[in-house]
Order: structure tokens, then C-alpha cells, then sequence
């Protein structure tokens, strides 16, 4: 791999074209890993964007290389407003334009709300909300038309869970950003909708949970299992593509039929 600066790394040039390319944030683990590689499958040349571990970064763009993709990480707060501009610079600069944004990046902390520290809540809502209103604010102004924004909400929003009070307010908070975004980028040709996994077997889920506990969890769809980062980063890849172009300004429930 070529030299490059501490927080950006590519992959070896690749023979000139002109794909379709995405900038996916929260590249680097879980949903967003495995969306990087599903979009890279696609034909996609695909950002991966990162807030700091840059090993895991360099994984996900060496599979998507593997594949026979095109890639390159990037370090970025996703609610700083500046990294994410230069995140977003990257992409146009390395692939000639922008067609997709899969905002993947958040966090998740659970507490009664009765007991919840307010440092935590408000470090869970600057990552949750502000990245993602300074991440759709810088795709709503580069996507090229035909492209597509998604956003990640959760199932937990209709759900109710205890215990997931702040969650759920951020992520309801995303889900209402990514509608009126739909309706601000009339006459764009550009879509915007949000995935709201269900429980799905990441290490930010999974993370704190006993065996029963999860195995609760995932008894509760019809289909009897928990999800997986490959289910939803084919809902994702559906959205992006023509395909999926006319969804539009929907909320995606992913999660198996859980009511």
C-alpha cells in the first residue's frame, strides 16, 4: 500500500473508469463494513470514512480491494463539520464525484432514564444527531443526481425498549431529519431514507448483553434469529441502486417482522 498521511489511506491505483462511487461512515466495523464490501461487489468505489481505528480502516479497504473494488479510508469525526467536509473532499478528488452516502457511524449507551448521566446523553447525541445532520448537510450539496442518502435509524424507535430512552430520542431525531431531506432535494433526482435494523448481531450490540438476554432478543421475529450486518447491508445496497431509486423519504424497519 502507498504511503499516505496518518488519518488517509488508498488502495493501489486501479485502471481508469468512472464508477458509481460512495462514501459510507462507520466504514471501518460492523453494518458499515459489511456495506462497504457489498457497494465495492457492486462496482462501487467506496470511502471509507472512520473515527479512529485505523487497522480495522485498512481492512475494510484491503477486502473491498480483494473483491476487485476500488477504496480509500478516512479519518473523520463525523460530527465535526470540517473533517466531514474533507472526508467528503477525498471522495471527489480520488473518484471524480459522489453518488452514494450511507451514514452508518453512531453510538449506543443504555440506561433507565431516571439514571442516565447527562454527559453520556449529550455525547451520545453529538455523534447520533449532529453527525448525522453534518453528514446528510454535506451529502445534500455533493450527491450527484441519480444518487441516493441513506441514514440509519433503529427499530427501537417503535419498539419502546426500557432502557433505550436517549437512543431511541437520537434516532428518532435521524428518522425526521431524513424525511424533510427527502422533501428539501425535490428536483435533484436524489433519494434519502433511513434503515432501522431490528437487533442485529454486531459488537455494538452484543456488547454488555448476556447469553439470555440476547438469546430474548433473538427469539422475538417471526423468522427467529437475530439479524445480521449482511441483511441490512442488503437493504442498503438496494436503496442505492436504480433499482431501489423510487423509495424515497421512507423509514426502512429491517428486523425480520418484530412489532
Amino acid at each position: 500500500m502507498p504511503h499516505t498521511s496518518p488519518d488517509r489511506m488508498a488502495a493501489p491505483a486501479q485502471p481508469s473508469a468512472s464508477p458509481r462511487v460512495a462514501v459510507v461512515t462507520g466504514g471501518s466495523r460492523g453494518i458499515g463494513r459489511r456495506t462497504v464490501g457489498r457497494l465495492a461487489a457492486d462496482g462501487y468505489a467506496v470511502v471509507v470514512g472512520y473515527g479512529g481505528n485505523r487497522k480495522e480502516a485498512e481492512a475494510a479497504v484491503e477486502e473491498a480491494v480483494a473483491g476487485g473494488g476500488r477504496a480509500l479510508a478516512v479519518r473523520a469525526d463525523v460530527a465535526d463539520e470540517h473533517a466531514v467536509a474533507t472526508l467528503f473532499d477525498a471522495a471527489e478528488a480520488e473518484f471524480g464525484g459522489l453518488d452514494v452516502v450511507v451514514h452508518a457511524a453512531g453510538r449506543a449507551h443504555t440506561a433507565p432514564i431516571a439514571d442516565l448521566d447527562l454527559n453520556l446523553l449529550d455525547d451520545l447525541h453529538r455523534t447520533n444527531i449532529r453527525g448525522t445532520f453534518v453528514v446528510v448537510q454535506q451529502a445534500a450539496r455533493r450527491v450527484r443526481p441519480g444518487g441516493a442518502i441513506v441514514t440509519f435509524s433503529s427499530s427501537v424507535v417503535g419498539l419502546a425498549f426500557p432502557g433505550y430512552g436517549a437512543y431511541s430520542a437520537g434516532k428518532g431525531a435521524v428518522e425526521a431529519l431524513t424525511l424533510i431531506l427527502a422533501r428539501e432535494l425535490r428536483g435533484r433526482d436524489v433519494t434519502a431514507n433511513a434503515v432501522a435494523p431490528g437487533p442485529t448481531a454486531t459488537d455494538l450490540f452484543l456488547d454488555g448483553k448476556d447469553e439470555e438476554t440476547i438469546g430474548r432478543l433473538a427469539a422475538q421475529p417471526p423468522l427467529e434469529r437475530l439479524g445480521t450486518p449482511a441483511d441490512i447491508a442488503e437493504v442498503v445496497a438496494f436503496l442505492a441502486s436504480p433499482a431501489g431509486h423510487w423509495i424515497n423519504g421512507q423509514v426502512l424497519r429491517a428486523n425480520g417482522g418484530i412489532i
